[in-house]
């Protein structure tokens, strides 16, 4: 029998090359080849552009994305292969994990607790320089990212003298996230004006300071050269960067040695998994929802699923797309949208797809005693931040959002209700909603969310967005959520 040998090299930090004779090449790629869901509707694939199938492993080069170092190892293994390891490719030296802990609880101000769990992210982060961290919303990524940085800063970086690069780069997905991010590292007691450069359209992309916040959008088209400056990246919200936005920033970093991806929620999909475990490490989850929940961090929750059963001439079969649309303009299910969220205690999200709902809905609650703000993806961010504001200090508030301003990051307490007004399938998308009012407040002990489902079966066939209500159903079961089901007969 013959005995493969592989060499495993770094060839930068964010590459892997894998030295090895053509036939175990050939399987390496075929292994770490997959093909995207969905991609037989994609415009690419149909017109025979692109086969669907995204390679992580180049037979060509040799290359993978270095963050997969222990899928290969393991594959490998399991084929017989002998594998021999290149000088440069070595574990990061132990870390005095007491005094890394005794770091990070010095950091603690006021009411600001360090939770063990972060903690022990923040440790894991530390001692393997290179980390994809499961954090669900309201766990407190935010203070897991400011203790990494303060870290970066004051114990490496900077202590250790690495020439060149030595800054710190935060990328978050919207202007309402970097505002965000600034603040909360006000609020820990640090002093951002002077250590932080705040990174979005019509701002300088040079600055003498430490840490750079900066959204993806602004900086993915930039040269090498730009991100040679940064010694760390930390990159918030990692499932939300498009693909080759996010991959793009990554690979551009090629000497950045420290790298952190923060998510509360992977999409389900293996190579989703893999492309952000390539890019950073194998994903840890720190804890979950229901935990938070259980040990009082979050509010109670409870999901009223509405199965809303439109009138026999509504019911045909139409193309996802155009059912969706239908559903957004259709003035009895507008309707009870209104007056659901009118009569709802407290304050009240109702999140849609398109403008065109959120105008209709906005005419409708007009002529209710509610007070009504519509924020969507044109409004400027000091008008979103005031409607933020707004809110935690209002009652009976109403804010008409898209799901892509609303959906991720915003932090709101004083949220008491969450009507989704407009049918998603995409779990990222659905937990990163109902996280927006998990919160606690003084006032609230428990958030309601209303999950709209749209029975328009027709000839016993189903239509998309009933099939998409059972795809969160199963979320729900999956995520240990409770939720009941009730069937509402729309009015003609």
């Amino acid at each position: 029998m013959i005995v493969e040998k592989v060499i495993l090299e770094k060839f930068d930090e964010a590459y892997l090359r894998i030295k090895c004779e053509p036939g175990v090449s050939k399987e390496l790629s075929d292994f770490f080849t997959f093909t995207v869901p969905g991609a037989k509707f994609m415009p690419s694939v149909r017109r025979k552009i692109w086969d669907g199938k995204i390679r992580l492993y180049s037979a060509g080069t040799g290359k993978i994305y270095l963050g997969l170092l222990p899928y290969v190892c393991k594959y490998l293994k399991e084929q017989g292969c002998k594998i021999s390891f290149s000088d440069n490719l070595t574990r990061p030296p132990k870390i005095n994990k007491d005094l890394a802990t005794k770091f990070i609880r010095s950091l603690q101000t006021g009411d600001l607790k360090a939770r063990e769990y972060q903690i022990d992210a923040i440790l894991n982060v530390i001692e393997n320089e290179r980390a994809l961290i499961l954090s669900p919303t309201g766990s407190g990524k935010s203070f897991i990212i400011y203790a990494l940085v303060r870290h970066y800063i004051d114990y490496l970086i900077f202590t250790n003298g690495i020439p060149g690069n030595n800054r710190v780069l935060i990328v978050v997905p919207t202007t309402n996230l970097v505002e965000q991010m600034y603040t909360d590292f006000a609020d820990y007691g640090w002093t951002p004006d002077k250590h932080c450069h705040k990174l979005y359209a019509g701002s300088d992309k040079e600055t003498e300071k430490e840490v750079i916040i900066s959204t993806w959008q602004s900086i993915y088209k930039l040269d090498k050269k730009y991100f040679s400056q940064f010694g760390a990246v930390i990159i918030d919200e990692a499932h939300l960067a498009k693909a080759k936005s996010l991959t793009g920033i990554m690979t551009k970093l090629n000497h950045c040695r420290y790298r952190i991806g923060l998510t509360g929620t992977l999409d389900g999909t293996e190579v989703h998994r893999l492309v952000l475990e390539g890019l950073f490490a194998v994903h840890k989850q720190v804890t979950t929802t229901s935990q938070l929940i259980e040990d009082k961090h979050l509010s109670n929750l409870n999901i009223q699923c509405l199965v809303l059963k439109h009138h026999q001439s509504k019911r045909f079969l139409m193309p996802y797309e155009k059912e969706v649309a239908f559903l957004a303009e259709d003035e009895s299910r507008n309707k009870f949208i209104s007056k659901l969220a009118s009569t709802q205690e407290g304050n009240t999200l109702v999140l849609c797809r398109f403008i065109r709902q959120l105008e209709l809905l906005e005419e409708l609650l007009s002529t209710t005693d509610r007070e009504v703000y519509m924020v969507y993806g044109k409004t400027p961010v000091d008008d979103r931040e005031k409607v933020r504001q707004l809110v935690e200090s209002g009652d009976d508030i109403i804010v008409l959002a898209s799901y892509g301003v609303f959906s991720t990051g915003i932090n709101i307490k004083r949220l008491h209700n969450i009507v989704f007004g407009s049918p998603y399938r995409s779990q990222i998308k659905v937990l990163q909603s109902i996280g927006r009012g998990l919160r606690t407040s003084d006032d609230k002990e428990i958030l309601k969310v209303f999950d709209l489902a749209d029975d328009l079966v027709y000839n016993g066939r189903d239509n998309y967005t009933i099939k998409h209500f059972r795809e969160r159903i199963k979320i729900y079961a999956e995520q240990d959520f409770s939720y009941d089901i009730v069937q509402v007969t729309l009015k003609r």
